[in-house]
């Protein structure tokens, strides 16, 4: 009766467990059943069809449970990049999924020694009557740039057998190269903040900034691996982004004016208004890439920040399509932090020149300050005493009037005068046989370096028209004949290399120098003019003697 029945019941035999010969009877001929021997051929059939039943030794179960036999469990251990096996007491591998199998014989061999171990280690802690017995960890290397991470997990029956060992291997390779990378940067980083060493106070501020950007540059090429970068800063009062140095791009590329704001400033002006980095792996299909480098075909543009403040952006470019990835765009930030650092301590720096005495001028306003103002107590403490002293009450007025001064000379020293140091007021006037008479054109938008470089020029006797702005300067230019024109880079309504160029065009011989701030040079204009005759660059803050000594020089070179 029963074989006339039909089977609807599948059940799967793994391996040659302990079942009593009447009930594998019974079960042979209520249901449809399968034998095999090997783990592979017990995946290999759960592939093919389901299964009511499984049937094996506890211990074959519970590994089998553990390495998910159903079918999507396994296609799943089929597929993940890391390796799973389950190795005896002897170390043999007695079943690996396929990632693990791909593997080198060296790391299989290491995989199933520490399995081994394991095992031993498993057994020991059994008979000392251990209950919870955990998986082991170990890290190992095949070879110096391979490095891989495995558990080790005891497979443990219900009557408390060790049977087997489950290994989980990871190839930890990319993760350490990727550390050793960021540790990279990190050194990278803390060098470009070495910029207050002995050699910073040996150099001006050009100096500084083409010291900063050919350490930038190195990190770029030897450890991030980009062939070219852009710096842009934020100028906060006018909201542009001024480029301070690039590498590797043509002077077209740099030619863009570019505010912070999300449309139609490029993907600059929009990292720089939203505050993220930006991967653009094809440049064709977006509308925010202005043109960089030649045959560009991707970029990666991060934001400059300091103290949760944007400070300015980096930008990245490569003529490969889609060249940059998560990796590169997070150590491109880390850089791009150290970046800001070492901006922001420039920054000090030049604040430092322009209080003339830098910080020695600030500790000695901070240091005189107090003792000042009790000397100022104390005099008028003994003048109201001395009423009806007056020779005496005279000469405490006198003695406060000076420390007054001495206070206010101080302060005046520390607080510096916006980008050229005054000379004394006794020696402004002396009149200059080389700049007797020479008509200069003076540009600048600050009206107290504009204001201070005619009252030194015109009291060496040359004839000094001045210039607020870049389109004022080229009026005059157009109007009049200058010996030389003395122009400030970043200006409104047209810049210091317009003001060069214009000159250039009206008269060729026409010397001139320009100024800036903070070693910023705005789309190259430097070396545009330099290549084109520039006289000389003076970098604020400047002292009087650089002004007339580079103004002289200039204009006895026509």
């Amino acid at each position: 009766m029963a074989s006339g029945r039909v089977k609807s019941t599948n059940i799967l035999i793994l391996g040659n467990p302990d079942i009593d010969p009447d009930f594998q009877g019974w079960i042979e001929s209520h249901a449809c059943v399968e034998h095999v021997s090997t783990f592979e051929a017990a995946l290999e059939a759960l592939k093919e069809k389901p299964f009511d039943t499984i049937v094996s030794r506890a211990s074959d179960f519970i590994t089998l449970r553990g390495v998910h036999v159903s079918e999507d469990a396994t296609a799943l251990l089929d597929g993940v990049n890391i390796g799973v096996g389950i190795v005896d007491e002897s170390g043999s591998l007695e079943w690996a999924n396929p990632k693990l199998l791909s593997l080198t014989d060296g790391v299989r061999d290491q995989v199933c020694q520490r399995c081994a171990e394991t095992f031993r280690w498993a057994m020991a802690e059994v008979r000392a009557g251990t209950r919870d017995i955990r998986g082991r960890r170990f890290t190992f290397s095949s070879d110096p740039e391979s490095h891989y991470e495995m558990t080790a997990t005891p497979v443990i029956d219900l009557p408390n057998r060790v049977t087997q060992v489950a290994a989980v291997v990871w190839d930890m390779s990319d993760a350490r190269r990727l550390q050793a990378k960021v540790d990279a940067i990190d050194r990278a980083g803390r060098e470009l903040l070495s910029l207050d060493a002995e050699e910073i106070a040996r150099l001006n501020m050009q100096d500084r900034l083409e010291l900063l950007e050919r350490k930038a540059v190195r990190c770029v090429k030897e450890l991030l691996n980009f062939d070219n970068l852009q710096i842009r800063v934020l100028d906060k009062a006018n909201n542009k982004l001024d480029l301070v140095f690039s590498h590797g791009v043509p002077v077209e590329g740099l030619s863009h004016n570019l505010s912070a704001t999300s449309e139609g400033n490029g993907i600059c002006g929009y990292v720089a208004t939203v505050g993220r980095s930006y991967i653009c792996p094809d440049v064709a299909n977006d509308p925010r890439y202005r043109t960089g480098i030649e045959n560009g075909k991707s970029s990666l543009t991060v934001p400059l920040t300091l103290q949760d403040e944007l400070v300015g952006v980096a930008n990245f470019e490569s003529v490969k399509l889609a060249s940059f990835n998560e990796h590169d765009r997070q150590f491109a930030e880390i850089f791009g932090r150290y970046i800001a650092l070492a901006l922001h301590l420039l920054k000090l720096l030049v604040t430092e020149r322009k209080t003339t005495t830098g910080q020695v001028g600030s500790d000695l306003l901070s240091d005189m300050t107090g003792p000042l103002n009790d000397i100022l107590t104390e005099v008028e403490l003994l003048t109201e005493d001395y009423i009806g002293h007056d020779d005496l009450r005279h000469r405490l007025r006198t003695l406060s009037d000076n420390v007054i001064r001495i206070r206010d000379s101080v302060k005046s020293i520390t607080e510096g005068h916006g980008g050229i140091v005054r000379e004394e007021a006794a020696s402004a006037k002396r009149t200059d046989p080389i700049l007797h008479g020479k008509r200069i054109l003076v540009a600048d938008d600050e009206d107290i370096i504009r204001e201070t470089v005619r009252d030194v020029l015109t009291g060496r006797g040359c004839e000094v028209s001045a210039a607020p702005d870049g389109e004022t300067a080229i009026a005059l230019i157009a109007e009049q004949t200058f010996d030389l024109v003395l122009s400030d880079i970043k200006m409104p309504r047209q810049d210091g290399y317009e003001v060069f160029a214009a000159t250039k065009v009206k008269n060729p011989k026409t010397p001139v120098i320009l100024t800036t701030g903070f070693g910023y040079d705005p789309n190259h204009a430097i070396v545009r003019a330099r290549q084109n005759g520039l006289a000389a660059v003076l970098l604020k803050p400047f002292k009087v003697d650089q002004l007339l000594e580079e103004v002289r020089k200039a204009l006895q070179s026509t």
